[in-house]
């Protein structure tokens, strides 16, 4: 099972030994820290909820109750959810704690009332992706629909990806879209992605965390 938590206070304590052994103890093997720190001020944030300052993703085999105890002494307010992992673009390897020369962006998305649930999964997951990797500088993405919430908030949230780009895609909008300096590419890849984006509702309504990106065995 792969948990992730969103956190809203100080994100800095998450990459110290001491976090990661309250989450080992917890049975998990693996950690995931994404922070929005100084290496990614440039970058773009926005949403309608509370802003995110962290994530935590762990992978486990047990119950989740000991992991949210653990991210909850961290922020009582953290909202945690059960999801299923796909990886379309698998990130490259880094080296254990060592961050990952990436902007990491991570969305949560949230499904249109109008929209069934059903139907809203199959059209991100197996009509979007493509049209996401094909038009964005990503060379990593990594797609999370929720399967069970595990907090009270975050309830609206149906969906958590993650985008890795180059660290030069916060300043430069044809690193970020992979258009290669064409002025009439980048706007024919920025049209084609928005619209893709609306017909699942994630063109608005999202929150969109910048990060740097760290991976832990535990």
């Amino acid at each position: 099972m792969k948990v992730i938590a969103a956190l809203h206070g100080p994100g800095p304590a998450l990459l110290e030994p001491a976090f990661r052994a309250e989450v080992a103890a917890t049975g998990a093997t693996r950690l995931q820290v994404n922070v929005d720190d100084d290496a990614v001020a440039p970058a773009m944030r926005f949403g309608p909820g509370a802003p995110i300052t962290a994530v935590v993703a762990v992978w486990t085999d047990r119950a989740a109750a000991g992991l949210l105890d653990v991210v909850r002494r961290h922020d009582p307010d953290a909202h945690a959810w059960a999801v299923e992992e796909r990886e379309p673009l698998v990130p490259p390897a880094v080296a254990d704690g060592a961050r990952a020369d990436a902007l990491a962006n991570l969305a949560f998305l949230r499904r249109p009332s109008s929209m069934p649930h059903a139907e809203w999964l199959s059209d991100w997951l197996d009509r979007h992706t493509q049209v996401a990797i094909d038009t964005q500088g990503t060379f990593g993405y990594v797609q999370n629909p929720v399967v069970e919430h595990l907090t009270d908030g975050g309830g609206d949230v149906t969906g958590i990806v993650e985008e890795l780009f180059s660290m030069t895609a916060m300043t430069d909008q044809h690193a970020f879209y992979g258009s290669g300096g064409d002025q009439e590419e980048l706007e024919r890849r920025f049209t084609t992605l928005m619209d893709s984006c609306a017909r699942f509702g994630a063109a608005e309504g999202l929150d969109l965390v910048p990060t740097s990106r760290y991976l832990f065995s535990l």
